[in-house]
């Protein structure tokens, strides 16, 4: 185990190309060395580092190293609502020595000064020294997510229908905010996402429609070369159709134009319909996401 000799924390509301390559290095390095999935979302940070138009008065960016090395590193993501989501990392070789603990003081101090009422913490099932630090942290368990990985050519079952996936426009924002809080739950106000600021960031959102009717969405992502699934979706009313799986088969058609090597998605181990879908059509569980919850009013 080695020795900090002479630390230092930088603090930045987004990465410039050098600290990029230091977190993904770190992040590969931990999650090779533990064998756990990492969720740090950083090709995202990075496009939205390039757009200039983006603010970046507020802190998300916490980083520890050590004589030029980065030892250690949380970041904070906001996806579409009130809710900050955490998640990080420390070199083995330098656990123990309080780098986490100190980095999130400064997470914790940044989350005060903003409206957010909750912070979600993250971690693989299989990283005991995550999970170990999360419940030192008071907070409760929240939810789970598999990770799934598409394992050769998905199962069409039956014919795709006359479903099309449109690209969503900013007018569409109200109906994709409308739509999360059906599929999710929600129990705070929806930020508005622009569908076509996120496409600039390498997110492409869809509107799921038939004959001009809008049944559900979908969005899609690459990140070093892996394809993601997310927010899929069907509305109440069209649902036990079969629509949700053409959804996923086009989504999956539109990863494989952007020549991807792997593709993947996540879902709630609750969510035993989906669950039992993405099976159907050819996903495995690779990993199990928890997700722990602080709350300002606890």
């Amino acid at each position: 185990m080695n020795q900090i000799k002479n630390a230092s924390i930088k603090l930045k509301g987004q990465l410039d190309q050098q600290e990029y390559k230091d977190i993904k290095s770190l992040k590969e390095y931990c999650g090779s060395k533990d064998k756990v999935t990492v969720k740090l979302e950083l090709d995202y940070k990075w496009s939205k580092a390039l757009d200039k138009s983006v603010d970046s008065n507020e802190i998300n960016e916490f980083m520890f190293y050590d004589e030029g090395m980065l030892i250690g590193y949380i970041g904070i993501c906001q996806f579409g609502g009130e809710t900050l989501e955490v998640n990080g990392v420390v070199h083995p070789e330098f656990r123990r020595m309080g780098v986490f603990t100190r980095l999130f003081s400064l997470v914790k101090d940044e989350w005060y000064k903003r409206k957010s009422q909750d912070l979600l913490l993250l971690s693989d099932q299989n990283s005991l020294s995550g999970l170990e630090f999360i419940k030192s942290t008071g907070a409760h368990y929240e939810n789970s997510e598999y990770e799934m990985f598409l394992k050769g050519e998905p199962t069409l079952g039956s014919a795709l229908n006359k479903l099309i996936l449109r690209r969503a426009l900013n007018e569409d924002a109200k109906e994709i905010a409308r739509q999360n809080n059906i599929y999710f739950q929600s129990d705070s106000e929806e930020l508005e996402i622009l569908p076509e600021e996120e496409a600039k960031r390498g997110v492409d959102i869809y509107i799921a429609e038939i004959d001009n009717e809008i049944i559900g969405k979908v969005q899609v992502s690459v990140d070093a070369g892996i394809g993601g699934i997310y927010g899929l979706g069907v509305l109440p009313e069209y649902r036990r159709k079969g629509y949700g799986r053409d959804i996923l088969m086009k989504a999956i058609e539109k990863l494989k134009e952007k020549q991807v090597h792997e593709i993947m998605l996540q879902v709630s181990v609750e969510n035993k319909h989906a669950l039992e879908l993405y099976k159907s059509c050819g996903f495995e569980e690779t990993s199990t996401m928890d997700y722990y919850k602080l709350s300002k009013k606890q």
